[in-house]
């Protein structure tokens, strides 16, 4: 997929909760390990729901992390030995996130990104639209309708049980006690026109 090559690129897994991005990443990390590759891993600070200093997956895999509240606080990290960088939850960072990005890829980083590309209302989420735009490579998953068992692209926010409404904050981190995968058809999002 990819070609050995000494220019920076950006490549995105995105798609729903509970697709497999984390687990994704955490393959991709694995192959970086085996090939002796300089990388480092960051999350927002935001995303605390299994610890300040780890990316995990909802299946319990792990990798230690660096947890950063700016985007450009990526910078206090970079060394020229730095191979590739690895951000996890893209769609909590401000729009800063991009210009980070795209800078890392123009030092001739290859830069490895994950995240929602929607929020719970189906709408695009935070800076992914445009970190999708810039990506040289860009990897969709989806996960299953825990209704009809179809193919999920949507992420459906639960309150109580019922699906959350769409003037409801955007941001709530939570888990499968909160959000669980729907598709197009099952997707539900009461108050929106």
């Amino acid at each position: 997929m990819y070609q050995i090559c000494n220019h920076g690129f950006i490549e995105v897994v995105c798609g729903p909760m509970f697709a497999g991005k984390t687990e994704e990443l955490l393959r991709r990390i694995k192959r970086l390990e085996i090939a002796k590759q300089k990388f480092l891993v960051f999350k927002p600070d935001v995303d605390n729901r299994y610890g300040d200093s780890e990316i995990v997956s909802h299946n319990k895999n792990s990798k230690n992390a660096i947890s950063i509240k700016d985007s450009n606080d990526i910078y206090n990290y970079i060394t020229d030995d730095l191979q590739v960088v690895v951000i996890d939850e893209a769609q909590f960072f401000d729009n800063k996130i991009i210009k980070v990005i795209d800078n890392l890829a123009d030092k001739g980083l290859r830069v490895i990104v994950g995240g929602l590309d929607r929020n719970f209302r189906g709408e695009p989420f935070g800076p992914m639209p445009q970190i999708l735009a810039i990506a040289e490579f860009v990897t969709k998953l989806t996960a299953i309708c825990s209704v009809s068992g179809l193919p999920a692209t949507r992420t459906q926010r639960l309150i109580n049980g019922k699906p959350a409404n769409y003037h409801d904050p955007i941001v709530l981190i939570g888990a499968k006690e909160s959000y669980e995968p729907r598709s197009r058809i099952h997707h539900e999002v009461p108050g929106k026109e």
